[in-house]
């Protein structure tokens, strides 16, 4: 039974370094081949240089590739390959914001009407800076009317005109430039929501329609 044992061992041993030689010696048949600017085909038992460069494939002891490694690219490439990538970063983050602000608009809307109701009060929050830009402006240009008046009554009595009078126009001719450039922007804001209506109301609908395709969740 001992001898056996042995014999089971001894046999055991034997195919286990059969094994480990028949792996060492396929593990040497693999050979690297490549070619050059020219075309030319290079084969070789260890990597050089100019494979590494050029990219390469691994080959079996049947000749049979394995496996291809490309070329090293060059800084100029990997520069453009780090843009591209950036830029497809940058894709992605964005729709995936778009999809962020499509989730929050139907869950804020539940319906059309909600939507038209949300909308239009936007329209008057424009509307209603507006005109309380436009007012204030009114009021600022009578105290600059009433500053020039002042200053027109002194140079027709052939009096000079004070410097503090000359500076206080100075300043109330800014903030009237101010205030109506404040009141462009915002009736240019206005006009742009107003415009862009229409297509967020389009949208609206578009996700509604998806939303009441794919059915509850």
């Amino acid at each position: 039974m001992r001898a056996a044992r042995y014999i089971l061992a001894g046999a055991a041993l034997c195919i286990g370094t059969a094994a480990f030689a028949q792996n060492t010696t396929n593990n040497n048949a693999y050979r690297y081949r490549w070619k050059d600017a020219t075309g030319h085909s290079y084969f070789s038992d260890s990597l050089s240089p100019e494979a590494m460069k050029a990219g390469y494939d691994i080959v079996n002891a049947q000749g049979m590739v394995v496996r291809h490694v490309d070329r090293q690219l060059t800084a100029d490439e990997r520069a453009a390959a780090r843009k591209v990538a950036d830029a497809q970063a940058a894709a992605l983050q964005a729709q995936q914001q778009r999809q962020r602000e499509d989730a929050q608009m139907l869950n804020a809307y539940p319906n059309e009407a909600a939507f038209a109701a949300a909308k239009g009060a936007e329209l008057d929050n424009f509307e209603q800076a507006a005109r309380t830009t436009r007012l204030n402006l009114q009021g600022q240009e009578k105290a600059l009317a009433d500053l020039l008046a002042r200053a027109g009554d002194l140079e027709r009595a052939k009096q000079p005109v004070p410097k503090y009078l000359n500076d206080r126009i100075a300043e109330q001719r800014n903030t009237v430039a101010s205030l109506r450039a404040t009141l462009q922007r915002q009736l240019a804001a206005k006009e742009s929501a107003k415009a862009n209506l229409d297509a967020q109301l389009r949208h609206y609908r578009e996700l509604k329609a998806a939303s009441a395709a794919s059915g509850p969740r």
